[in-house]
């Protein structure tokens, strides 16, 4: 086979590149380009970062690969795995760009004989290793470089695209180590901080406080202004931004199964078991029922059906069920069992016989295998057979040949069928064969049977209990109804309370809806009812729509756009700041002057003169005390030793007096300052490696950065 066909094998088989990088987990994916998902008449701009414009063209081809990603993983093609890709490429693409900006604005660059030095120096890259040689042989520069070469000269403009965007994510993944040196560099902690931190750290202080909390007042008789919101609004903008957003009220319908349904699906199956007990071909009447049939026997022990049991005691032809199995009824057949390991370890030595991937013709390949029988039956070195001929390809090379296989994965459909029959069925450990297959011929050796046990073969036949037409057209017409005599979203609600609540439909919000969201909390994946959500108006109600297992009618009950919040939407967070301190300035009043604690204990109603001992600067908050940084400022003030502090205290809680009672310090024991500020300064890097912190720089840069977001227009 030739490189460049290699080469393409791998690409078949490596749908995204996935490169590390240490400093926040921040990971590059190689994306190949895509199709178009049909919608060329709609705006190509689907957002922007520091006004670098995200194409949809080139944009929609890694959302594209990183779904064929997800599913050569194993999920499922769902809305869900789409939602996934795209809102994963985004955020990857999101910091690509930020990223580069910061690289190109710090002038940190790979220039061509870096570049070399990752490909053929003798510190290759890790993406080099991984995707341009074999990565379980030794590095070879020169087959690398004989394959880079071929293909910019005869490689396909797929093979082309695929590798230059290889050599881009080293360029980046290099950029990026020089980055994560330069900010890792300037970290450090100063003598004098440390040194201020411990003796700091050693003192203790004393204090005894009356408290008045501010819970003592009703928040009723506190108001605030829309002035004074607004106002608070534009002291502090940052905290008040707000993205575009939807809310909705919404009524389900349930179209889900009814009891009379599943009584139908229940009687269907219980007709359908005398004709798998009588089938002479049980493969047969499975599929020509639209089941499944795997002819393996599978352990016992992996099988999760609660009524596992009972089916494993039938005898061979038995039948049992129907019994209910998450959404199903199903009816089981024994057709038979034995014992079989749980996992088969072998070994062998693979000659192929496939020419135009390197090996021989089938008459050749069958002699040579003869003679690595009588080899190895001579006293050959296994490994050193391997080695001879074993294709690079073949996965057991660099383990001498040797392989474990559970008995499921041996049964496989697409397991070689010779290979599996000999060392699951037929042979015994110790035992060897030459076996020839589709990939060439193997000389077998059975090491040994891991964990015999009883195996079973079952045929099961499911009827998933579905709703009829009757159920979905009833959810559907109280739907309609419901709509109809909706027209706004106060007649919504009055219509559901006295109506639709007592015939059991169910009335539930949702908020914070995206627009590029394919998900509804409480509702379900439906990206056409988003769509039509952000296409309503304020108030308006919704033709029903079907998700999942319901009809749903929506009324919109909040539309937010991007910029800052309105005062009615930050009332809620910010009435409480500001009520505080207006519940302070009552409190103090009612104190009046300082003089002694007894006096302001007085003032408040009787209210008991309590003792905070022990205080720390740094520490778990005082039992007593609570977190109240105002008051720990206080109490170790130099000033106030000895004395009340001339002032009411407006705290976290409430409202404080304090007498300082003592202060005092203690030894110092937080160990040499220089080991102290080395063990900080590597705290602060893994802090700034640490891909959750808001601290990180990827989270510093997105949230400095402005990024639009227009998904929406096309997905």
């Amino acid at each position: 086979m030739s490189v460049i066909q290699d080469i393409r094998d791998k690409y078949a088989k490596v749908t995204v590149v996935l490169i590390a990088l240490a400093l926040v987990g921040f990971i590059l994916t190689d994306y190949f380009s895509g199709q178009s998902r049909g919608m060329s008449s709609l705006p190509n701009k689907i957002g922007s970062v520091n006004g670098k414009s995200i194409l949809f063209d080139e944009f929609n081809g890694k959302v594209l690969q990183e779904e064929e990603n997800l599913k050569s993983q194993g999920y499922p093609q769902t809305a869900a795995l789409s939602q996934q890709a795209l809102d994963k490429s985004w955020n990857q693409e999101i910091n690509r760009i930020i990223l580069e900006q910061s690289f190109n604005k710090l002038g940190i660059r790979v220039g061509k004989k870096e570049l070399n030095d990752l490909l053929f120096g003798p510190n290759p890259s890790a993406i080099a290793r991984q995707y341009l040689s074999n990565p379980q042989e030794p590095y070879n520069p020169s087959a690398v470089q004989q394959t880079i070469t071929q293909i910019r000269k005869s490689g396909t403009t797929t093979q082309k695209t695929q590798l230059n965007q290889l050599l881009d994510n080293m360029v980046l993944e290099r950029q990026y180590e020089k980055f994560n040196s330069l900010l890792s560099s300037s970290l450090n902690t100063p003598r004098w901080l440390v040194e201020k931190q411990n003796a700091d750290n050693s003192r203790l202080s004393k204090i005894s406080f009356v408290k008045e909390p501010y819970s003592s007042i009703a928040d009723s008789t506190i108001k605030i202004s829309d002035t004074e919101i607004a106002d608070y609004i534009k002291k502090y903008p940052k905290q008040f931004k707000q993205q575009e957003s939807r809310a909705i009220a919404y009524v389900t319908f349930s179209a889900s199964p009814s009891s009379a349904d599943s009584a139908v699906v229940l009687q269907e199956v219980r007709n359908l078991k005398d004709r798998l007990a009588a089938a002479d071909s049980v493969p047969m009447f499975l599929a020509s029922e639209g089941a499944s049939y795997f002819n393996g026997y599978i352990n016992a022990s992996t099988v999760q059906i609660p009524v596992k049991d009972s089916i494993f005691r039938l005898p061979v032809g038995g039948v049992f069920g129907p019994y209910l199995d998450g959404n199903s009824y199903v009816v089981a057949r024994m057709m038979g069992s034995k014992v079989l390991p749980d996992s088969v370890k072998c070994r062998h030595v693979l000659v192929s016989n496939d020419i135009a991937g390197g090996g021989f013709a089938d008459s050749i390949a069958s002699a040579k295998i003869d003679s690595v029988k009588k080899a190895i039956e001579g006293g050959a070195n296994w490994a050193e057979m391997v080695n001879r001929y074993n294709p690079a390809s073949d996965g057991s090379r660099q383990n001498a040949g040797e392989m474990t296989f559970s008995s499921t994965q041996i049964q496989d459909e697409g397991f070689a069928p010779e290979f599996a029959k000999f060392i699951l069925f037929d042979g015994k450990p110790g035992e060897r064969k030459v076996v020839k297959t589709s990939f060439g011929y193997h000389y077998i050796e059975v090491q040994s049977f891991i964990k015999p046990t009883v195996h079973y073969k079952v045929a099961y036949l499911p009827r998933e209990i579905v709703a009829s037409q009757e159920t979905d057209n009833n959810a559907l017409n109280q739907a309609n109804e419901f709509a109809a005599e909706s027209r706004d979203h106060k007649s919504f609600e009055s219509n559901y309370e006295k109506k639709w609540k007592a015939k059991g439909a169910a009335r539930n919000q949702a908020a914070n809806i995206t627009s590029w969201s394919s998900e509804i909390p409480g509702i379900g994946l439906s990206r056409s009812l988003v769509r039509a959500v952000y296409e309503a108006d304020l108030g308006e109600v919704l033709k029903p729509e079907r998700v999942e297992n319901n009809y749903v009618v929506v009324a919109v009950t909040e539309v937010l756009e991007e910029g800052t919040m309105s005062v009615e939407k930050a009332r809620a967070s910010v009435e409480p700041l500001l009520r505080n301190p207006k519940k302070a300035g009552v409190i103090q009043s009612k104190i009046g002057k300082v003089s002694t604690l007894e006096a302001a204990a007085t003032a408040l109603g009787g209210k008991a003169i309590e003792m905070a001992d022990s205080l720390r600067m740094a520490g778990a908050p005082n039992s007593a005390l609570g977190f109240e940084p105002r008051v720990l400022g206080a109490a170790f003030n130099q000033a106030n030793q000895g004395k009340v502090v001339s002032a009411a205290i407006p705290g976290m809680g409430g409202v404080f007096v304090v007498r300082v009672e003592q202060q005092t310090t203690t030894p110092v024991t937080a160990g040499d300052v220089q080991e102290q500020r080395k063990a900080r300064t590597e705290q602060a890097k893994q802090a700034l490696n640490n891909q959750y912190s808001p601290n990180n720089p990827i989270s510093v840069l997105r949230n400095a950065a402005e990024i639009k977001d227009y998904r929406s227009r096309r997905y």
